[in-house]
């Protein structure tokens, strides 16, 4: 934050009283820069030695500012006044800086004053008085605004600020030269000064040692960084009730653009309200399991962040068509909305979608059991960048929506449709994604292995599929997935109907499958997992849950025989997660006595 100058232009504030005497007010000072509290400095001068001090009521109590003085006979010198003030325990600083002149006692005049963190445009005062210990007149004198003198040489503060915030600590800006007196400029000192004497009655302390280095100090975007590393809970719960300053760098707009308050029961319309009011820039906003949150509260979201990008509200029963409605009219750059379990969502919310949200990547409606195909065209047709497509036990849902999105969506990568109303005539269409990366195809009841196939041969970039839960799936068909899939890497055969030979298929046509599961295959045998573990280069991973003719101790030795695979089983995820336990500093004792 820059400086902001108090008073206008070669005005000054003047005292007619002596500079021993001196009280006064100044009132509707005109602040250009800095914090949004009340203010109050006070500057004093003893007869015997010029001490300039500001002091301020956020200050910690007890302490006070770095000051210099300026020693000589009352009423003789002339210099700046210069000082620093850390403000709420170190949050912001006080930068003021001062000139005076005195003739014979006649008064003494600060040139400038700076104030630094202060709202545009605000007003405050400023008191002026003298320290304990020394006679106050009886009735302060309204300080008047007079001419520059031409006598007095313009001090310009020099500070060294990276802006608001507090990050790097200001310092004074080193004293100018002063003008040579008649005396002439005394070794080590300034020109017809002496070191101050303590005297019993003086008023002055002795100034405090320079503050030690600490984390404030560091500079803001330092500190930003430090904090994104916290999660949600640890900055507003902890990180902003430290100080002011950590509050302020709480609330800095980076950490409330992408807002995660999924399963907080406390989260309700109203707060939502209070959260979209103060930071209009959301984009990303998670309210999965927010039972309190109703569509008014949605609503006022919608309205207020007009930018948002990605949506998520999982398993929100209470939510109807009225907030993805609003989500889609308001905010027509989202590009992400998973809204799966909701049951009172309907077709008439993803007519919304699909006329108002063009640049939508990403959709997820699984257990969305209203929806059906009238609303699923819809959207394949009015949003033709979609990339990512979910859907889950969506009973309505049948062949007509994928093949409308396999026509209209060309820049699919992910298509999901476990346990819809979809068979082979439907899924063949898939064939013409040419981008198509992963397909979840779990649980389709008329799924043959012919369209696997196919889909396998004709999407060369696909690298993920999962047949998890087709009982019709058999060892033919997982052979000519080993062989024609040049780029799969993960292949899931959970509950089909394959025997060790299609384990053996894989460890010999394929070099590029990382991630094999057959767990609750029921044929399958030491043999075949001995098998394709011995043969494949590339494999990592190996599911056996559940398969019960793979003996415990084969695998324990497969185990050590080939540490870079891992392998799955009941017994062995056990002991993966006892060990991760002990690395973590559990022992039975600890627990025994919880």
């Amino acid at each position: 934050m820059g400086e902001g100058k108090i008073l206008e232009a070669n005005r000054l504030l003047h005292f007619p009283q002596a500079c021993a005497n001196t009280s006064g007010l100044l009132t509707e000072v005109k602040i250009i820069t800095g914090s949004s509290r009340t203010v109050l400095v006070e500057a004093s001068w003893p007869e015997s030695a010029k001490t300039h001090t500001l002091l301020s009521n956020e200050g910690q109590p007890g302490t006070q500012a770095r000051r210099e003085q300026l020693q000589g006979g009352p009423c003789t010198d002339r210099g700046p006044i210069r000082a620093l003030m850390l403000l709420s325990s170190g949050k912001t600083a006080l930068v003021a800086e001062g000139g005076w002149e005195n003739n014979s006692c006649g008064g003494g005049m600060v040139q400038k004053l700076y104030f630094r963190r202060q709202v545009p445009g605000s007003t405050h005062h400023v008191l002026l008085h003298k320290l304990p210990g020394v006679s106050r007149p009886t009735a302060p004198l309204a300080g008047a605004l007079l001419p520059f003198p031409a006598g007095i040489a313009s001090v310009s503060p020099t500070l060294s600020s990276t802006g608001e915030g507090g990050g790097q600590r200001d310092s004074p800006p080193p004293p100018p030269e002063e003008e040579e007196e008649a005396g002439g400029r005394k070794p080590g000192g300034q020109a017809g000064c002496e070191e101050p004497r303590e005297q019993p009655g003086d008023c002055c302390r002795e100034p405090p040692p320079p503050p030690a280095a600490g984390i404030n100090q560091l500079p803001p975007s330092i500190l930003l960084k430090i904090f994104s590393n916290l999660s949600l809970n640890e900055r507003c719960l902890s990180a902003s009730l430290v100080c002011k300053y950590w509050r302020d760098l709480c609330l800095d707009f980076q950490f409330w653009k992408q807002l995660d308050l999924s399963s907080r029961q406390q989260v309700t319309d109203e707060l939502l309200e209070k959260i979209a009011s103060r930071s209009q820039n959301i984009t990303e906003i998670n309210i999965s399991d927010c039972r309190n949150v109703s569509d008014t509260g949605v609503c006022v979201l919608a309205f207020k962040c007009p930018g948002l990008l990605r949506y998520t509200a999982y398993r929100c029963k209470q939510l109807s068509d009225t907030s993805i409605i609003a989500v889609a009219s308001q905010c027509p750059l989202l590009q992400k909305v998973h809204v799966g379990n909701q049951d009172r969502l309907t077709d008439e919310g993803l007519k919304q979608l699909g006329s108002k949200c063009r640049e939508l990547k990403d959709i997820h409606f699984g257990q969305c059991y209203k929806i059906s195909d009238e609303g699923m065209i819809i959207i394949a047709k009015g949003c033709l960048k979609l990339q990512r497509i979910y859907m889950q036990e969506n009973k309505l849902v049948t062949d007509q929506s994928v093949k409308a999105f396999a026509e209209h969506c060309p820049e699919l990568q992910y298509v999901g449709f476990m346990g819809c109303s979809v068979t082979s005539k439907g899924v063949i269409h898939l064939t013409n994604l040419r981008n198509l990366s992963s397909l979840d195809l779990r649980h389709i009841t008329e799924l043959d292995n012919e369209t696997v196939m196919e889909i396998v041969k004709r999407c060369k970039n696909l690298n993920s599929l999962n047949l998890c839960l087709n009982w019709i799936i058999n060892d033919r068909c997982v052979e000519v997935i080993a062989k024609e899939g040049r780029n799969l890497k993960e292949l899931y055969l959970v509950s089909c109907k394959i025997t060790d030979y299609a384990l053996i298929a894989i460890g010999r046509y394929s070099m590029t499958i990382e991630t094999v599961d057959v767990g609750w295959c029921k044929e399958i045998t030491d043999h075949g997992a001995t098998q394709i573990a011995q043969s494949s280069k590339s494999l990592r991973y190996l599911g056996l849950m559940r398969c019960d003719q793979v003996n415990e101790a084969t695998v324990e030795q497969l185990v050590q025989q080939y540490p870079h695979i891992t392998f799955s089983t009941v017994l062995q995820d056990c002991k993966r997660t006892l060990e991760r336990a002990y690395q973590m500093g559990w022992t039975p004792n600890m627990s025994t006595a919880s």
